[in-house]
């Protein structure tokens, strides 16, 4: 891995200090005999997004070369209905670059449905972007087929004032670019936009549990130009699918394992693939005191706002074996010491269990943790007895 670092880049002695460190991390975790082999690669992207989005780097400015304008129309882009409960045809994934004054650019992933071939309604949640909104923002662009950094950059969630192209940039070379007035990552179809103030029926559409979101009045956007690059792919991303799972859960891993690894010693961190990997977690502790769980608990729905269940585990569980995580729960939680349960608490939408007007939901956490005052050894599996060959009984 070492070979990966750039010659002519300049690197201060506290930069190769990090970076030999985390090469270190990375190497002494994917040689562990004990990590299965897609875990081995879970674990090395899990680390380079978890460092990533803790140090950032500024991405440079190159031009906007090969690209071409082409008419403001919808009808130009191949736009896909997904599912026959669909509102209408879906760009799901594109992102919104947006800029203000004080905070800067603001990269966010937003779905959008066509009403027209001149106007789309978009999906857009109470957060940064809807800040610039409210700040007074007006134009914007909305770009589609960006690289794999920038997709997770994109998705992963920071303050207001961080830019998520810097972190794009920390996972590999990801420079921006300037065109019409905009300063975006380099995309296969730039569409500038501008809300026009109105609001329109968005949805029904299914989302990331495969269940279908509710239909909801949403900002309208018109279409003022589109740029594509010479031959362009649009990327349509189908949503509920795998893609999607990974480009939704795999970024809210290290924001749960930063918020957690503040307040006790954090080991790993998985979003459940059952729970559409957003409203189920499994986060790994190396517990040290015995109210360790219930803090892990609380950081871990402060590091992912959705989350609706959490189990904390030992690090001798494997998070990402639904089975092992089963197992620590038959033989290590007590539901009168271990259960947290919050009611009355915001949750998310995706979750159609949840009060259909509020979004209020009951969030509960569950430490299958290890007491202190207990005998580790009458909680771990002995070994096996003897090591079998199969080769010697086959041949």
């Amino acid at each position: 891995m070492k070979d990966n670092i750039k010659e002519d880049m300049e690197y201060t002695t506290e930069d190769m200090e990090e970076i030999n460190s985390l090469i270190e991390e990375i190497d002494m975790l994917c040689k562990d005999d004990s990590i299965s082999p897609l875990r081995e690669d879970q674990m090395c992207e899990f680390l380079l997004l978890k460092e990533a989005v803790r140090e950032g780097k500024t991405p440079n400015v190159q031009s906007a070369n090969n690209y071409k304008e082409i008419e403001a129309s919808l009808e130009k882009l191949p736009i896909l209905t997904h599912q026959p409960i669909d509102g209408g045809a879906y760009i799901s994934s594109a992102m919104a670059v947006a800029y203000d004054k004080e905070y800067g650019r603001n990269i966010s992933f937003h779905r959008a449905m066509k009403i027209d071939n001149q106007h789309l309604v978009m999906r857009i949640l109470d957060r940064h972007l809807m800040d610039y909104m409210n700040r007074g923002l007006k134009e914007f662009a909305y770009c589609n087929g960006v690289s794999v950094p920038v997709l997770l950059g994109a998705a992963t969630s920071f303050g207001i004032e961080d830019d998520e192209m810097a972190v794009a940039n920390a996972l590999a070379d990801s420079p921006v670019i300037e065109l019409a007035g905009h300063s975006i990552p380099q995309s296969e179809v730039v569409m500038i936009c501008e809300f026009t103030g109105e609001t329109h029926d968005e949805g029904p559409f299914v989302d990331l549990t495969e269940t279908p979101d509710i239909i909801r009045q949403q900002p309208v956007a018109r279409i003022k130009r589109i740029f594509i690059r010479e031959d362009s792919v649009f990327h349509a991303l189908l949503p509920s699918g795998p893609e999607h799972k990974v480009l939704m859960g795999m970024p809210r891993e290290p924001t749960i394992f930063n918020s957690v690894n503040k307040v006790v010693d954090c080991h790993d961190v998985f979003m459940t693939h059952g729970g559409g990997s957003w409203l189920h977690g499994v986060v790994a502790i190396n517990k040290k005191n015995e109210d360790d769980g219930w803090k892990a608990i609380e950081a871990a729905f402060e590091g992912h706002a959705s989350m609706k269940h959490v189990w904390i585990v030992d690090s001798d569980i494997d998070v990402t074996n639904p089975q092992s995580v089963e197992w620590a729960m038959a033989t290590r939680f007590q539901g009168d010491s271990g259960l947290v349960i919050k009611t009355g608490v915001k949750g998310s939408s995706l979750d159609p269990s949840s009060n259909p007007e509020t979004r209020e939901t009951v969030k509960v956490g569950f430490d299958c943790t290890i007491p202190l005052n207990r005998d580790k050894s009458d909680f771990a599996k002995p070994a096996p007895g003897m090591k079998v060959d199969l080769e010697d009984y086959l041949n």
